[in-house]
């Protein structure tokens, strides 16, 4: 690795072991309930918490997943509350392969649409050129400080690679929607939680299917009715 690569790989290895730690504690589990979920042994999970080791992303979904956190958490700066309640530990070996898999493709799928050698791509980011083979066939997990930079040379949006169809994926989806009701004005959050108002919020699902046309002549409609 050059200076420049290796300083910012070291530089987020170590805030991402504070957000371990920080999400391990806010859970109440230990290093090794935490390591078992990622699929790594405690003394690598420590590394990790201590910001000598950097996890990869599926490892990362993984653990979210078993801790019951906002993935975005390990992007963000802020301490998460202890309020909510954890999950139950969950055996992802098998999805952690594939998910590694699925990631090494959508690279080189990227690099090739790029135009880019594997040469080439390696000597932008600072990577030996075999490293970057492993990456892409999935045989090697990908640290996430360098999977970062990697998806920026690429021009790929971090987000486009996290899990979206698996389980882990399904668990994201609805903690964002819990999330999306929860920032709704209070008095809408009332009335979407009373069941007499479940055909308003049906009405208005079809009403926004409608073109502006359709709603124009049902908003007609409405006029001539109450004259």
């Amino acid at each position: 690795m050059n200076t420049f690569f290796d300083q910012k790989v070291r530089l987020r290895m170590k805030k991402l072991g504070l957000l371990l730690r920080d999400a391990r504690l806010a859970r109440h589990r230990s290093t090794a309930l935490c390591a078992q979920a990622m699929g790594c042994t405690v003394e690598e999970y420590e590394a990790m918490e201590a910001g000598q080791l950097a996890p990869s992303l599926p490892q990362l979904e993984a653990l979210a997943f078993y801790l019951d956190v906002p993935l975005e958490h390990f992007w963000e700066s802020r301490a998460l509350s202890e309020a909510e309640p954890p999950l139950p530990p969950e055996n992802l070996p098998t999805l952690l392969n594939l998910r590694q898999r699925m990631i090494g493709a959508r690279l080189r799928l990227a690099r090739q649409q790029r135009n880019l050698t594997q040469s080439e791509l390696a000597r932008r980011v600072g990577l030996d050129e075999q490293v970057l083979e492993h990456y892409e066939t999935g045989t090697r997990p990908i640290p996430l400080p360098e999977l970062e930079l990697i998806a920026n040379a690429l021009d790929l949006r971090l987000e486009d690679l996290f899990d979206q169809r698996g389980p882990v994926g399904e668990w994201r989806l609805r903690h964002q929607a819990i999330q999306q009701f929860l920032e709704l004005p209070e008095e809408l959050q009332a009335f979407i939680r009373k069941p007499v108002n479940r055909p308003y919020l049906e009405l208005a699902m079809r009403l926004s299917e409608l073109s502006a046309d359709k709603l124009r002549a049902v908003a007609e409609s409405l006029l001539e009715i109450t004259y």
